[in-house]
């Protein structure tokens, strides 16, 4: 078992190595967005869980009471939660505060977002970087030693092809998540919205 371990680490290694220096930022880029996009995903998990009904969530702002952590962990609880830690008693002042309370947590919905879609597209980017970059290196070795050297134009044109592969392969599951989280994030927006209107009236 270790051995094959060993054996698929040394695939990786001989890998990223016949990519050349484009690798690195390629990796760098790699490590962040699917870093950045876990975050999210636990992010927006917690917020679908454990939720409440606009019923209840009601029922909570007319008793004064904070919603039992153990039952309820979902957006409208933090929504209701956030109200009442803010709450001052005053029926107006009361309503801009629920205004601004949803504001504060439609907002964080989307930190992160665009960021994963930079780092989505900049690794295609670093990708056609490397292409460049090793098309120029088998276009020198060329110079050199001619066509008959197919050994040393072979690292050019892997350099390049391996970087592009790379790059494409980070995009692509980067834009679905990106495009994923977005979705998720636009309907916890709408939902979050619409309860916060409901509340309005048993503020």
């Amino acid at each position: 078992m270790i051995s094959i371990f060993q054996d698929h680490i040394y695939r990786i290694e001989d890998y990223i190595a016949a990519g050349g220096m484009v690798m690195v930022p390629l990796m760098v880029v790699s490590a962040l967005m699917w870093t950045l996009i876990i975050n999210r995903v636990f992010f927006f998990r917690g917020l679908y869980r454990k939720n409440m009904s606009r019923k209840a969530a009601s029922e909570y702002i007319k008793a004064g009471e904070f919603p039992d952590a153990r039952k309820y962990r979902g957006a409208i609880a933090l929504l209701v939660t956030g109200f009442l830690q803010r709450r001052s008693g005053q029926t107006r002042l009361d309503r801009f505060i629920l205004d601004e309370t949803v504001i504060v947590i439609v907002s964080s919905l989307d930190r992160y977002l665009a960021l994963i879609r930079v780092f989505a597209v900049l690794a295609p980017l670093l990708g056609l970087l490397g292409t460049v970059t090793g098309m120029i290196a088998t276009f020198d070795i060329i110079s050199i030693f001619g066509t008959g050297n197919a050994k040393a134009m072979a690292s050019g044109i892997s350099e390049a092809l391996i970087t592009t592969q790379t790059g494409l392969l980070l995009a692509i599951p980067g834009l679905y998540m990106s495009n994923f989280l977005s979705r998720r994030a636009e309907n916890l927006k709408r939902r979050i919205s619409s309860v916060g209107i409901y509340l309005r009236r048993y503020v």
